[in-house]
């Protein structure tokens, strides 16, 4: 018994896993720093987990805790992430002894080894057995060890859907409102064009119009008519999706849910941090270094097949003409002992680590990718959304220039100094200059998610 002992703790101090040791991949030094595209609307802060909150909607936070404890995906996502921890604890489970039992019993005939006398009768047989695997070179350690990098990856992934269903559920409440928002300007305009017409008809009934001056007028009322269908149906597909988004179906999901008819705004810079913050946030690029990790210790697993496995063991068994007589303290015989099981393929093996090593060079390809993604799509993002904020802007101010040039060409027309025409053009620059930056609020808006969604901001350290 002692030598079995001193042979095992040798063993176990000797151990060593083989195959790579990982060391995590550093993203290149320029994507530390500041962002290119930063300008007045953003600050370096820390951008906010919950940045919808920035809003000050409490029907849209509302909607988003909805989304993230009903959203479809979010449930697959925590499936997947429930599968990964169960890959875990097998993985783990190797590291353990093995325990074996069996019962069995069988009826047959036995003959004197003389030819004499035969017998029939019962046997029994019970068994119990012990096994643990030496784990000398790192096979069940490293696939422990990858276990632990896909469930991190699954994690990340979980965040990332989680992040992702939080900017959707924001955007599809955002193109909702818009929509309502660019609705009532056509609507608005439409008015003001049938005012117009039913004006010039009677100014046609006593001879101060001609038809040309009404068709041209009619034909400007039918094609802002022709736009209320358009941002109608942009309104439902909108509330549709957002139905969908917080698990309810649409027939449950009423208009009157959202009483916000105007797009949404912010009243603050929007804090985006810095290239280094948004490395170490974004979980895609977790994702991406933790499935770099797992595969580099999947190295380690295949090249631990050059080796053989050693295992110790016990067993003990009793047999019987009487179950009672097993189960109850027959004679029992056990035994002791160790194995040593080396399949011998040097070309599989060698094959087999090639597959992982190309399978890891390939990740870390995605790790690097990932990296450059993510500081494309927040430049991106944020250079979108500084042009959109000067788009707006100017188109603000052309609203302001072309609503006072409406006014003074009403006023004028009436008096007769201008003619219907040039009273035709100002309502026509005025309904496409309200058209225009109603459009440009809703595209904002529509920068402000995105570049949130690039930020990668929600859940930074929280498990999923």
């Amino acid at each position: 018994m002692r030598p079995l002992l001193s042979l095992t703790s040798l063993l176990v101090l000797a151990a060593c896993a083989v195959g790579p040791d990982y060391v995590e991949p550093l993203p290149p030094s320029s994507a530390q720093g500041d962002f290119v595209s930063l300008g007045d609307a953003v600050t370096t802060d820390a951008p906010r987990g919950d940045w919808w909150r920035l809003y000050d909607d409490p029907v849209l936070d509302g909607f988003v805790t909805q989304a993230l404890e009903e959203n479809t995906d979010i449930r697959v996502a925590l499936a997947n992430v429930a599968r990964a921890r169960a890959g875990l604890r097998r993985a783990g489970s190797d590291a353990g002894p093995e325990l074996e039992a069996g019962l069995g019993g069988n009826y047959g005939r036995s003959i004197a080894p003389d030819g004499g006398l035969t017998s029939e009768d019962w046997q029994f047989q019970a068994s119990a057995g012990v096994s643990y695997e030496i784990d000398l070179f790192g096979r069940v350690s490293r696939g422990v060890e990858a276990a632990r990098g896909d469930l991190a990856a699954a994690e990340a992934d979980a965040q990332a859907v989680r992040i992702l269903v939080a900017a959707e559920t924001t955007r599809a409440y955002a193109d909702f409102v818009a929509a309502r928002e660019q609705l009532a300007v056509a609507e608005r305009i439409v008015a003001l064009l049938d005012e117009s017409l039913s004006l010039t008809q009677r100014r046609r009934e006593v001879g101060l119009a001609t038809r040309f001056d009404t068709a041209r007028l009619a034909t400007l009322r039918d094609q802002r008519s022709a736009e209320v269908p358009l941002f109608a149906a942009r309104r439902d597909a909108a509330l549709f999706s957002l139905a969908a988004l917080t698990g309810n179906t649409p027939a449950g999901f009423p208009a009157s849910a959202i009483p916000r008819h105007e797009s949404l705004a912010l009243d603050t810079t929007v804090p985006v941090g810095d290239g280094a913050a948004l490395l170490a946030r974004r979980p895609d690029v977790r994702a991406a270094e933790r499935r770099l990790a797992a595969a580099t210790a999947r190295v380690g697993v295949v090249t631990a097949d050059l080796f053989p496995r050693i295992s110790l063991g016990a067993s003990a068994a009793s047999v019987g003409g009487d179950l009672g007589d097993v189960l109850t303290g027959g004679p029992i015989g056990w035994l002791l002992g160790g194995l040593l099981d080396w399949a011998i393929n040097p070309g599989r093996a060698e094959a087999e680590i090639a597959i992982a090593n190309a399978e890891a060079d390939g990740l870390l390809a995605e790790f690097d990718g990932a990296v450059l993604r993510a500081l494309q799509e927040t430049d991106t993002a944020l250079s979108a959304y500084g042009h959109s904020l000067e788009r707006q802007a100017a188109l603000g101010s052309a609203l302001e220039e072309a609503r006072a040039a409406l006014r003074i060409a009403q006023v004028r027309q009436r008096e007769g100094d201008i003619g219907l025409l040039e009273l035709l053009d100002a309502q026509r620059t005025f309904a496409d200059t309200e058209a225009d930056y109603s459009g440009a609020r809703a595209d904002v808006a529509s920068a402000q998610i995105d570049l949130f969604l690039a930020l990668g901001g929600g859940w930074g350290d929280r498990p999923a």
